[in-house]
Order: structure tokens, then C-alpha cells, then sequence
């Protein structure tokens, strides 16, 4: 029953990295990369924060792209949160 489970998705947990990978600053944006292991893989994943009107939002990316490194997901997530910050502002902060 395991093999069903591995095989389908079910046996293996996906979790975010607990400390992250890097952090930046741009635009009075906060980015922390988080890659999240994924069997092998990292997905790419990010928390973007800003304080707005002395609330601080935040924003959890995760995509679709995987990567074979934490670094390479790391640098993906960092380019993608530059990306959303240049298009949409603060307007995607929760």
C-alpha cells in the first residue's frame, strides 16, 4: 500500500526549508526565499513582507517551477518577486 501511495503522491510530505535560503531588499520590499523539497527537487517559493500604513503584509509565493537546487530555486524566486513587485506593487500583500 506505501508503493500506492509514493506512487501517487500520498507517501511524501512537502515542506517548506525552515530558515531561508536568501533575503533581499528591493523597492522597501522584503524577500526571503524559501525553496520547498519536493522528493529530490525544490519548488520555487518566496515570503514577500512590507510594513504598510505600520500593518506589516506579506505575501507567500509559490510556483510551479522546480529546480535540482535550492540555489537555482532560490534565484528564481527572487527574480519572480522582483517581477510582482514591479507590476502589481503593494496591491498582492495581504
Amino acid at each position: 500500500m506505501s508503493f500506492l501511495k509514493k506512487l501517487f503522491g500520498g507517501g511524501e510530505k512537502k515542506s517548506a526549508s525552515s530558515a531561508s535560503v536568501e533575503e533581499v531588499t528591493y523597492k522597501d520590499f522584503h524577500i526571503a526565499t524559501t525553496p520547498m523539497d519536493e522528493g529530490g527537487q525544490f519548488r520555487v517559493c518566496a515570503q514577500v513582507t512590507k510594513e504598510v500604513e505600520g500593518e506589516l503584509k506579506k505575501h507567500t509565493l509559490i510556483r510551479a517551477d522546480m529546480c535540482s537546487t535550492k540555489e537555482e530555486a532560490s534565484s528564481i524566486a527572487i527574480r519572480k518577486a522582483k517581477q510582482m513587485i514591479d507590476e502589481q506593487g503593494a496591491r498582492f500583500l495581504v
